[in-house]
């Protein structure tokens, strides 16, 4: 059944390469997305059972499958499902309005993305991860150009260049991990689950360079400053739901892959060396984001330089270690996802409502597109950590384990930065959101046919509907997956 959630967007993406109609084609991408979804339900179903059987017992030992789900991937599947499941309709919807291009390129793109993101989350094989990762930037820099400007060409070759240098450590970090081995006198391998085996008898200074090299590539598709310069150019020149799969997609398949490797060095006892890494790149990509969000005029920068910060946030969560922040950290990766969704979608329609992203010309989004601004301005409520939202739960089961660790000097810093990003944020998306639009004003006029449709609309209410969800209310089938990924994380059974 894993195969399938590999294979079936896939088939639906040869498909869409070879039907004609261009008004047809995107509806093919809801088809993918519940597909995907049904699939996505059924595995995660049948782990649970699987999980129920083994409570009382050691877990078995891992399947040599070169796919099959671990429970951190099992926390990301569900993520990736549903952002997909709902940017699929979304993306019928913003089609419409783009009559003038042909979307089979966006369209085959879209769902090889999501048959890609499926490879990297199953793979039990680190050099197929590797491999699907670095098809994953192939496959998403059509998405980044689709508007065809200078701009979003130069951004899609930064993406390109800057993307493969990351992936060209990564790959280097995983010759090293595979040595480790092969140093102390084992057999080399790639394998997830044998490296787990041999973990306490790698080579610790082999084991040091992979994890730098490895925390690096990786980072750079996640976005951890300061390889995180590919982002403001491609989020801010991409269409709004091509940012949110990246946001919510490529950034948590990078991340689960920095996870994988955490884990490898965790079992060999190197928690001391991997935490100095982590917290590192955590807080500094936090500061980096905060200081460019202050004055930020660009609203979709500003929702990349967000996206730098909320990577930082989940490295930083691992570094800290621990049950709690564990726990926080696999929960921020679905609540920063689902809020990623809200505010790129809702800035993509305010986009198109004003011609411009820029709040020189942007404001007053809640008077022209009331639902999209009205979003938006919640998004920003929720990616800040505030009440009753989602994200505020994850980030401070994150706070409370720096805490409970003896981390107060980290805790501190983490909450100023939180309040940096807030302070900065705030003034860029109030100024949108609230007042008059231009032509209310007098200013030149930005005005453009669009305004919020069903399709463009409800995929964000519902988005912001599992945020607060999410913040009130964890479902006990989701509370028993993400208890089951801190078990596996900490080796217990």
């Amino acid at each position: 059944m894993v195969w399938g959630l590999v294979l079936f967007p896939l088939a639906v993406a040869a498909i869409a390469a070879a039907l004609p109609s261009n008004r047809l084609r995107p509806w093919l991408l809801p088809v993918a997305g519940v597909g995907h979804a049904a699939l996505s339900a059924c595995v995660l179903a049948r782990s649970l059972a699987v999980a129920a059987r083994e409570a009382v017992g050691a877990r078995p030992p891992e399947s040599d499958a070169w796919l099959a789900l671990d429970p951190p991937g099992r926390i990301v599947l569900l993520q990736i499902s549903v952002l997909f499941l709902l940017c699929s309709f979304y993306t019928v919807g913003y089609l419409q309005y783009r009559q003038e291009r042909s979307n089979r390129v966006f369209c085959v793109c879209m769902l090889t993305f999501l048959s890609v993101m499926s490879l990297v989350i199953s793979s039990r094989q680190l050099g197929v991860m590797w491999v699907a990762i670095e098809f994953s930037t192939l496959v998403t820099a059509p998405l980044i150009f689709y508007n065809h400007t200078q701009r979003s060409i130069e951004a899609t070759w930064k993406y390109l260049l800057v993307g493969s240098v990351g992936i060209a450590m990564a790959l280097l970090g995983t010759f090293f991990l595979a040595y480790s081995s092969l140093h102390v006198g084992l057999e080399s391998t790639l394998s997830y689950e044998e490296l787990l085996r041999q973990a306490p008898q790698l080579s610790k200074p082999w084991l040091h360079a992979a994890f730098v090299l490895l925390l690096v590539g990786y980072g750079t598709k996640m976005g951890l400053a300061p390889m995180h310069t590919w982002k403001p150019d491609a989020y801010g020149e991409a269409p709004g739901v091509v940012g949110a799969m990246l946001a919510g997609g490529v950034t948590n398949c990078a991340f689960l892959a920095v996870l994988r490797v955490y884990h490898i060095c965790s079992a060999a006892g190197e928690n001391a060396y991997t935490s100095r890494l982590l917290l590192l790149m955590g807080l500094l990509s936090m500061a980096t984001a905060g200081l460019f969000m202050v004055g930020q005029r660009d609203i979709k920068r500003m929702l990349a330089y967000s996206s730098v910060e909320h990577m930082g946030i989940l490295v930083l969560g691992l570094g800290i270690g621990g049950a709690t922040a564990l726990f926080g950290t696999l929960f921020h990766v679905l609540t920063n996802g689902m809020t990623k969704g809200v505010l790129f979608l809702s800035v993509g329609n305010i986009h198109r409502a004003f011609a411009s992203k820029s709040t020189d010309q942007v404001s007053g989004a809640m008077r022209r597109v009331p639902l999209s601004g009205a979003l938006f301005l919640a998004g920003f409520l929720a990616i800040t950590g505030s009440p009753p939202f989602g994200p505020f739960i994850s980030e401070f089961s994150i706070l409370n384990g720096a805490f409970n660790a003896g981390r107060f000097v980290i805790g501190g810093a983490f909450l100023l930065l939180l309040l940096i990003v807030f302070i900065g944020m705030g003034a860029t998306v109030l100024h949108a959101a609230q007042g008059r639009p231009p032509e209310e004003t007098g200013a030149p006029e930005t005005r453009s046919a669009y305004r919020d449709g069903f399709l463009t609309g409800a995929p964000i209410v519902v988005f912001m509907l599992l945020v607060l969800m999410l913040g009130l209310y964890i479902p006990a089938p989701l509370n028993a997956l993400l208890h089951d990924a801190v078990r596996f994380l900490e080796g217990k059974p």
